[in-house]
């Protein structure tokens, strides 16, 4: 049953990654996401339902239109895998249990928004409004079929405590934050606090780590101090999955340093 739900999270990845990319290209401007089809940007002809599919697509054109032969970029094969590989390995990692639905959501939206964030440097509330919705969805579903309404508790509370953080942030120096992080956050704090309190800890630590060791890294590489912008969505989203990863791990170390100390 498990290899069985791995490759259908694989082909349900690959048909999401391919929306992904609709999503990623369209949204940021202001374009639907429904209508019109797909179509080549460079010569406007409609993409043909055979040269739609997946990876394979892509492969079989030789990376370039079939009308026009202009060069198609590898990002769109790349997110199709990515978001594969996201979804296999968190079907396969946490396997078929209720969180399993969260986490999907989750990592479709950190590699929606990671790549919206790096290619226009904010996020979108008709991509973040969604998915904040999805997550609610995915939260209240999982408590009323698990009746840890505790849990929903926990990840209102967390929500509020993450927003209300990198709202403080934002509103003591706005040049290094955009407020669409600060939209993003009360998001990511339902979604770890829900999984624990650790998770959201570390989660939220993490996210500011990143995003420091990013910016003095492009600060080195570009030689230059001031003027120095990133997206820090990327950050946000790599923070929260180290929290998932490690929190509960880093949590327990924690304790027992300070358990053994004070005795």
């Amino acid at each position: 049953m498990t290899t069985i739900a791995v490759v259908f999270a694989a082909l349900v990845g690959l048909g999401l990654g391919s929306f992904a990319n609709v999503v990623i290209y369209r949204i940021p401007a202001g374009e639907s996401v429904v209508q019109p089809r797909s179509a080549c940007p460079q010569c406007g002809h409609v993409i043909r339902n055979r040269h739609n599919i997946p990876v394979l697509s892509w492969l079989w054109l030789r990376r370039k239109c079939a009308d026009c032969g202009a060069p198609i970029s590898a990002r769109y094969p790349l997110v199709e895998l990515g978001t594969a590989l996201a979804f296999v390995l968190v079907v396969g990692l946490n396997g078929l249990q209720w969180s399993t639905l969260l986490l999907l959501v989750l990592a479709y939206m950190s590699i929606i928004l990671t790549a919206v964030d790096v290619d226009v440097q904010r996020l979108p509330d008709r991509i973040v409004g969604p998915f904040a919705i999805a997550v609610a969805g995915a939260i209240l579903l999982i408590s009323a079929i698990e009746s840890s309404w505790s849990d929903a508790l926990r990840a209102l509370i967390g929500a509020a405590l993450l927003g209300a953080i990198y709202f403080a942030a934002w509103f003591a120096y706005p040049k290094g934050m955009g407020f669409g992080d600060v939209k993003l956050a009360p998001v990511l704090g339902a979604t770890l606090a829900f999984l624990g309190w650790p998770q959201l800890a570390v989660g939220g630590f993490f996210a500011f780590l990143w995003g420091a060791i990013a910016g003095i890294v492009v600060m080195v590489v570009s030689k230059r101090v001031k003027q120095v912008k990133i997206p820090f969505g990327p950050w946000i989203f790599a923070g929260a999955w180290t929290g998932i990863i490690i929190g509960q791990a880093v949590s327990d170390w924690y304790l027992s340093v300070v358990l053994s100390t004070s005795t």
